[in-house]
């Protein structure tokens, strides 16, 4: 995210959890997670029993009504708002206070401006873990309450994202504190939460799509699923791997610029002359922090890159929620604009088609 000590933003575009939280049955798991009474085999094992009821095998479904409104044939939608907290994140969230929980861990820290920090916040929860979530001084998110009612500490810290995760990693050193932030070490744990993610869409489609669209921040979620196909079509799975799709806001994010310009590696972008809106920030850095596995997949899957502007990411909101009753953050939709810009320009062949939806509204 950009440095943003020139003003202050209401950010009011962060996912919402649904009102029911989650069941009866993952708090139960969680109290025997939290008791020590315990072995950490048995901890362990209730942990992963609340991650297979709460976290992932969200809907998957064809959108019909958008196929018929642009005449393109097959269009999948996949909904991470389904997941506990709204968002993808709470795959990697679940998944690294698992790893903690695991190795012994007693604190988490992230750096987050809203998803992340709230996701985290719930998975410590559950696993009876102190969460410590660093966000931009500056940066004012719906999601702080959220956060605090999980029982994580929220701390504001001067500067940008970026240097919000610095400060984060740097305090996990000097604390012996779980660090979760992306990329690094974290990466490889990261990138296999989000694999799954191929497995489910398998699971239904029994092959890969032609195409998978998805928005695009650090570039951990496309990357991982690539990686989930590449495993997929190695075990003789697919009969191919869809080429990936990456679209964010329009040249406010290193890995759509590195790509469109060829770049080797992913490129840092201006700090200064990248600028938030209630729209673009969930997509938005002047670095990212796994940049070059993005890029990777995008290259090696003879993928696309697209800059999608707020008024394109509203328009499709807004058909989403007219066409398919989804209900969904507009930069969410950033991975639908590309798809179909790309029809747009050179009307798709009957095939399968799958666009990421990262969160709901």
């Amino acid at each position: 995210m950009a440095d943003s000590t020139e003003y202050s933003m209401n950010m009011l575009d962060g996912a919402v959890p649904g009102t029911t939280g989650v069941s009866k049955e993952t708090h139960q798991l969680s109290a025997m997670v939290r008791d020590l009474n315990f072995s950490l085999v048995d901890r362990l094992e209730s942990y992963e029993d609340i991650i297979n009821l709460e976290v992932g095998d969200t809907s998957f479904t064809r959108a019909r009504n958008l196929e018929r409104e642009h005449g393109i044939r097959q269009v999948y939608l996949k909904f991470e708002g389904n997941n506990p907290t709204g968002t993808q994140k709470d795959r990697i969230a679940f998944s690294q206070c698992h790893d903690a929980l695991r190795r012994g861990f007693e604190t988490i820290t992230v750096a987050s401006c809203g998803n992340f920090g709230a996701a985290m916040a719930l998975a410590s929860k559950l696993a009876g873990i102190r969460c410590i979530i660093y966000i931009p001084e500056n940066y004012h998110t719906n999601r702080i309450n959220e956060m605090e009612r999980h029982g994580a500490e929220v701390i504001r810290y001067a500067g940008s994202y970026e240097d919000s995760v610095r400060f984060s990693v740097t305090q996990a050193i000097e604390n012996e504190w779980y660090d979760a932030n992306p990329g690094g070490a974290n990466t490889p744990l990261q990138l296999m939460s989000y694999a799954e993610i191929a497995n489910e869409i398998y699971d239904v489609l029994r092959d890969a799509p032609k195409i998978i669209a998805v928005p695009v921040s650090n570039g951990t979620l496309l990357a991982g699923v690539f990686r989930g196909f590449v495993n997929l079509h190695k075990r003789g799975k697919t009969s191919r791997i869809p080429k990936m799709i990456a679209a964010s806001s329009s040249h406010k994010n290193p890995i759509i610029y590195s790509f469109n310009h060829n770049f080797e590696s992913c490129v840092d972008l201006t700090p200064e002359k990248i600028k938030e809106t209630r729209i673009n920030e969930p997509l938005i850095n002047w670095h990212s922090f796994d940049g070059d596995e993005a890029l990777y997949a995008i290259r090696e899957s003879g993928g696309m890159a697209f800059n999608i502007s707020d008024e394109k990411m509203l328009r499709v909101s807004r058909q989403l929620k007219e066409k398919e009753g989804l209900h969904v953050l507009p930069a969410a939709s950033s991975g639908l604009s590309a798809l179909l810009e790309m029809h747009q320009k050179d009307e798709f062949e009957s095939d399968r088609y799958v666009v990421i939806i990262t969160g709901k509204k």
